[in-house]
Order: structure tokens, then sequence, then C-alpha cells
């Protein structure tokens, strides 16, 4: 990894393969939690031929050893921080009854 930009989760990868270095984001990090990498740190990547903020490779997978995981492990949720949104309406001026429907929110992926 020549350089990681922490607070922007993106950096650049260098290899014989991708000459002038192979941009990746966070987002291509495979490894569950925070996904960070450090410069000077051995990765392996795959890559495609796509020009991205300068660069004319772009990392599509990237992870630490040599053993490419399948997928980034899927996050547990958080017991620390859980999101409620209740919406009220006043009722309309002239007094007319309106149509209201609750629905309960549904999870990520329980939809």
């Amino acid at each position: 990894m020549r350089e990681w930009h922490v607070d922007e989760g993106w950096g650049v990868i260098d290899s014989d393969a991708t000459p002038g270095g192979c941009w990746a984001h966070f987002g291509t990090v495979l490894m569950s939690g925070y996904r960070s990498l450090s410069p000077g740190q051995p990765v392996s990547f795959e890559f495609e031929t796509e020009w991205q903020d300068g660069y004319d490779y772009r990392a599509v997978a990237v992870w630490t050893g040599n053993d490419r995981p399948a997928t980034p492990a899927r996050q547990k949720p958080s017991a620390a921080y859980h999101s409620i949104l209740r919406l009220e309406f006043d009722a309309p001026a002239d007094g007319e009854a309106t149509d209201r429907v609750e629905r309960p929110l549904q999870e990520p992926g329980n939809q």
C-alpha cells in the first residue's frame, strides 16, 4: 500500500500490473469492522482498468494476506446506536379527516 488517506477513505496500491498506481476505496476493502489500511502494509487486490481520480486503475477488492475472503463479514447491529423516526401531522385546519397509514420501520435486508 503506497498511501492511505484515513480521513477520506481511499488510497493507492502499487504493483507491476498497475503502473502509476491503483486507486482503492474503503468500500472495496474485504474485512469486518472499520475498513482501513496503512501505508506500507502488504495487500492483495483485484482491479479493473478504469480511470479514477487521476489513476488508470481502480481496485474492486482489496484484502490483507494471500487468501481472498468471499465477502466482507457482515456487521452486527450496534447495541450502542438505535434510531427511530416518528412523524405526526396536525389535523387539517378545516377539521376534515385524512387517511392515515402506520407501518413499523423495516430493518435493512428484512423488507
